[in-house]
Parts: structure tokens; C-alpha cells; sequence
């Protein structure tokens, strides 16, 4: 039998988004969710999805919506308004070979987030991580905070496997390409062999589109196309056909 992970990022992102998350884990195959506990419709999604058997995560963020700290003490991820930098920002300083961002600033805003998980969930990420960034400094953050807490810190990239407790993890997530098909690349994840220690693990948006995610998220179309392949009674059947499981980072060693 094979495994992989599929995991559903954004919780909390909008309403609209929440009700496709739920939609995807309670008809679909989604078991591992990521929560962004800044956002104002956290509360919201996790009331929707906290009676199921979900493995939770925190998708930490930093590029979206308000801070949970005030703004004056974390101003190098937060623009003039107050609101943090969009990711737009961060990747143009990627480019430029910069990270503009505060270590000493961007722990505070994540231990805030942190915290906020705790008091929405009543115990631990399960998985820790960040949303839509890369930056030395993020990282760095993130690994602190969750050493800080005793919690597993998972890092993102795609072009080569990512260390996990005692597992390798091999990311897919394909959905900004132009040619974007989320069966295909489900498929492709699933089928490949990641050796003894090695897992696929295939990060996908689900979520239905509402006015606030097309204010603030630049990912739109894959979102609904996502919750119909996780909920497809053919994708399911194709994964017991292929004798593949869905598991979650509480399954690995």
C-alpha cells in the first residue's frame, strides 16, 4: 500500500473558503488542515470542521489580512495601514536578494498566532508552518517558535524533499501553473515511489470564492475546482483502486 498526505492550506482565509475546506474533509479526502488564526473568519472555520478527525496544523501568515500584534511593534512586515505586506512584497525583495523582514519581530507575530491556535483549538498545531512566503527570516522564525513549544516544524519546498520528524516529504502543489489539473497532479503524486522513508505529500487551496478572497488572494479558479476533485467519488475510487491511503503527519514515525 502507498500513502501520501493531502493536505488543505487557507482555513480561516474567508467564509467562502471555510465552507469548502469543511466540504472537502467531511465528503472528501482531506485529513490534515492548516489554520490561519489572524484572520477574522478563523473562529468560523474551525467551528465548522472541530467534530471531525482532522490533523490540524498552523499556517502561519504573514502576508494577509491584520497582524494579532500591534503593528507599531512589528513594522517590517507591516505596510503604512497597518495591514501586513502582501506577498507580492516579499517575493520582489526575494528577487532583489533581500528579507526585509525582523527576526526579532516576525517570532512576536508568530508566537501571537501561536497562542491564538491554542485558545481556538484547545491544544497544539500538529504540523507547523507558513503561508506564501520564503524568507531566511520566516523560517527561522517559524523553527524557533515551534522548538519553543515542542512542536514539529515543517519547512516548504518543492524541489527537493523536506524533513519531517523521520520522514522525507516530497511536495506537490501545482496550483498557480496555467495548466493547473488537480486530478493529474494528485495522481502523479500519489503514484511515484518516495523510497522506505519517503512520502508524497500534495498541498492543495479548496475553497468556494467569495468577495473577500477576491479582494486579497491571487489564487481564485483552483480553489472550487479543488474541493470538486477532493469530494469526486471517482477520485476515491481511483485511490482504493490503486490500494493508496490518505494519511496525516500524525501517521508518520
Amino acid at each position: 500500500m502507498k500513502r501520501i498526505i493531502v493536505r488543505a492550506d487557507d482555513l480561516g482565509f474567508s467564509e467562502g473558503v471555510n465552507y469548502g475546506i469543511e466540504k472537502a474533509c467531511r465528503d472528501g479526502i482531506i485529513r490534515s488542515v492548516g489554520i490561519m488564526t489572524n484572520m477574522k473568519a478563523s473562529e468560523h472555520g474551525y467551528r465548522l470542521i472541530s467534530d471531525l478527525p482532522l490533523c490540524l496544523g498552523l499556517h502561519t501568515n504573514i502576508c494577509a489580512g491584520r497582524p494579532l500584534c500591534d503593528p507599531a511593534e512589528i513594522p517590517s512586515i507591516c505596510d503604512e495601514n497597518g495591514n501586513l505586506k502582501r506577498s507580492a512584497a516579499y517575493r520582489q525583495a526575494g528577487r532583489e536578494g533581500r528579507d526585509f523582514i525582523v527576526l526579532e519581530e516576525v517570532i512576536k507575530e508568530i508566537e501571537a498566532q501561536y497562542q491564538a491556535f491554542v485558545r481556538l483549538t484547545g491544544g497544539k498545531p500538529h504540523y507547523f508552518e507558513g503561508h506564501a512566503v520564503s524568507s531566511p527570516n520566516f523560517s527561522l522564525g517559524l523553527k524557533t517558535v515551534a522548538e519553543r513549544h515542542g512542536c514539529d516544524f515543517l519547512d516548504f519546498c518543492t524541489d527537493k524533499p523536506v524533513s519531517f520528524r523521520n520522514s522525507l516529504l516530497y511536495v506537490t502543489a501545482d496550483a498557480s501553473r496555467p495548466d493547473y489539473d488537480p486530478f493529474e497532479s494528485l495522481k502523479q503524486a500519489a503514484e511515484k515511489d518516495y523510497g522506505d522513508n519517503g512520502y508524497g505529500m500534495f498541498v492543495c487551496h479548496p475553497g468556494y470564492l467569495d468577495q473577500t478572497i477576491l479582494n486579497i488572494s491571487s489564487l481564485t479558479l483552483p480553489r472550487p475546482k479543488e474541493v470538486a476533485m477532493c469530494t469526486d467519488p471517482a477520485t476515491i475510487q481511483w485511490l482504493s483502486d490503486h490500494d493508496i491511503r490518505v494519511i496525516t503527519y500524525d501517521d508518520l514515525p
